[in-house]
């Protein structure tokens, strides 16, 4: 959770049932990242979105750190990339902190281009700023990652 701006810490079951019943904003979703399993339900472990940041859309995700590595975070941005294009977002802005270079790998897989910019962002886990390198996709180009087997699943 250190590696997210909007979520507590400790994280707990009552923290999940809020977040799960606030209303969506159709032009900014938010989904579970979940895998399949033989009995139902499916397992949680994650979670992405867009939200409103200032004038700008920012795509935001956690993932479990069990999961880490394996390509699933990579699979939901771009995922959720495609329904941002259906919306009619014509920019997506996103940041990671500066401590999570993975972060930064999974954008970038994306489709995203860091901006060269680092910005302070607070963080409720950490209870303080900390610096974020922030990313831009521009939604009117082609995604790179779809054509470059190499963006494709790398952990």
């Amino acid at each position: 959770m250190k590696n997210l701006a909007k979520a507590p810490w400790p994280y707990t079951a009552e923290d999940a049932q809020w977040f799960a019943s606030q209303p969506q904003d159709q032009r900014l979703p938010h989904f579970f990242i979940t895998l399949p399993t033989s009995a139902e339900p499916a397992r949680l472990i994650g979670c992405i979105g867009l939200a409103q940041d200032g004038d700008a859309v920012e795509l935001g995700y956690w993932l479990g750190r069990e999961h880490w590595g394996k390509g699933y975070a990579s699979e939901a941005a771009r995922a959720v990339i495609s329904v941002a294009r259906v919306l009619g977002h014509k920019r997506l802005v996103a940041g990671h902190f500066i401590d999570n270079p993975a972060s930064g790998r999974v954008l970038r897989k994306a489709g995203f281009r860091p901006t060269g910019q680092i910005r302070q962002r607070f963080s409720v886990a950490r209870g303080a700023e900390v610096a974020s390198i922030e990313h831009e996709l521009d939604l009117a180009e082609p995604c790179r990652c779809d054509d470059d087997p190499s963006l494709m699943r790398a952990a």
